[in-house]
């Protein structure tokens, strides 16, 4: 396979995402959640405006831009085999389930694991692939809205009393607290393989993220279709647009998330708000961000040195996604280090920077030496791996389709 050249600004736009879920995970105690009480006063206080500030900018976000970016890997994959003659979609079949395998080794270390769900919702991607652009797009946005939980909500207009079923997820990470706070090595990675890995994925079903993954793995598809990402005149009138109306959806969806509607009898607002309002507050703050970036990406000067100086880190993205969840866990849980009983929002948020920095120094010696991050290297050759078919010599049947 020939050696194609990688998208500069994308990469940093990996980088910053997984910079925000770093700092959320590390915030979060990497789902260990505990405020300790030992704290003063004035720490709690900060504590307070840290987590809010951190939140306010990358909860919800930052995967939302992991996420948009996987639909451009995609896309990126699926055109280069193309002009060799060769349709990708078995392969990615294939990485897909690769890709299940490393979820299942996060999950081993912590219960917060997203590949397992891009695993899974990859597969649309194969489906959608060769639709047209106004298809995808619209398909895209109906899934963007949250189709059943405006069902849901339409049910709860018309029957005051519905109420709105309890999570099951939670019943899940109640039964692997106890572990993960004081359970022993191997202890913790049976609890997270299995109720812990219930738990994450029931939690990421029931808050909608497997209607609005697919949705931005779609966008991210048509972001590379369009060459969005290339530093023209068009573009950048494109995302100054973007910019504008994701600022102009954020703010008034921002504002309701605080007001209840006295007009809807019932819990229907109820409904409204747990997850259609967030997850289209989320979106559109997602579109401000990466409006953003590359705008100042595709500004000259120091903002470019920035941006360029963390470019491996995101290169690295699955090798460092897995490695946070490892160093994550034996920081904060019980069988590691118990930090989670000591230390507020503000010192946990620097223990995430401490995290992304030698991740990033990690990235940019391992990249001067190899052309891949080593996770990077495995999927990929498990990728191309050489099929036989039984009774035949014919070898590498998924190339082709």
């Amino acid at each position: 396979m020939s050696k194609t050249k990688r998208v500069e600004v994308i990469d940093a736009l990996r980088a910053f995402s997984l910079f925000g879920i770093i700092l959320i995970h590390s915030i979060e105690h990497f789902n260990l959640y505990f405020l300790p009480e030992s704290l003063p006063p004035v720490l709690k206080t900060i504590d307070k405006g840290v987590e809010k500030v951190v939140f306010f900018m990358f909860a919800g976000k930052a995967y939302a831009i992991f996420s948009l970016l996987f639909g451009f890997s995609f896309f990126v994959q699926y055109r280069n085999q193309r002009q060799r003659g060769y349709d990708f979609r078995p392969r990615f079949a294939w990485r897909m389930v690769l890709l299940l395998l490393f979820a299942q080794i996060d999950s081993f270390f912590y219960s917060g694991d997203i590949l397992g769900l891009y695993a899974i919702v990859g597969f649309v991607l194969i489906i959608v692939c060769k639709w047209s652009d106004k298809a995808i797009f619209i398909t895209a946005i109906v899934l963007m809205l949250q189709p059943l939980e405006w069902a849901k909500f339409c049910y709860a207009l018309a029957h005051s009393d519905y109420l709105p079923p309890a999570q099951l997820s939670w019943q899940y990470f109640g039964k692997i607290y106890d572990t993960l706070t004081s359970g022993a090595f191997t202890e913790t990675l049976i609890a997270n393989i299995g109720n812990g890995q219930l738990f994450s994925n029931l939690w990421q079903v029931e808050n909608g993220r497997l209607f609005q993954t697919s949705a931005l793995f779609m966008f991210g598809m048509l972001l590379g279709r369009r060459e969005l990402y290339l530093d023209s005149e068009k573009n950048n009138l494109f995302w100054k647009k973007v910019l504008l109306t994701g600022i102009g959806v954020f703010i008034p969806l921002y504002v309701l998330s605080f007001y209840s509607l006295e007009s809807f009898e019932g819990n229907a607002f109820e409904v409204l708000n747990a997850i259609i309002i967030p997850s289209l507050r989320n979106f559109a703050f997602t579109l401000v961000l990466v409006a953003l970036f590359v705008l100042l990406w595709h500004k000259a000067g120091m903002w470019t040195k920035i941006h360029r100086f963390f470019i491996p880190y995101g290169r690295m993205s699955l090798t460092n996604y897995i490695s946070m969840g490892m160093i994550g866990s034996f920081l904060f849980y019980g069988y590691g280090l118990s930090w989670y009983k000591y230390l507020g929002a503000t010192q946990s948020m620097f223990v995430g920077i401490g995290i992304l920095i030698i991740q990033l120094y990690f990235s940019r010696w391992w990249l001067k030496r190899y052309s891949q991050g080593p996770l990077e290297y495995l999927w990929k050759r498990l990728t191309w791996i050489r099929f036989t078919l039984p009774g035949t010599d014919k070898v590498a049947f998924l190339k082709r389709f």
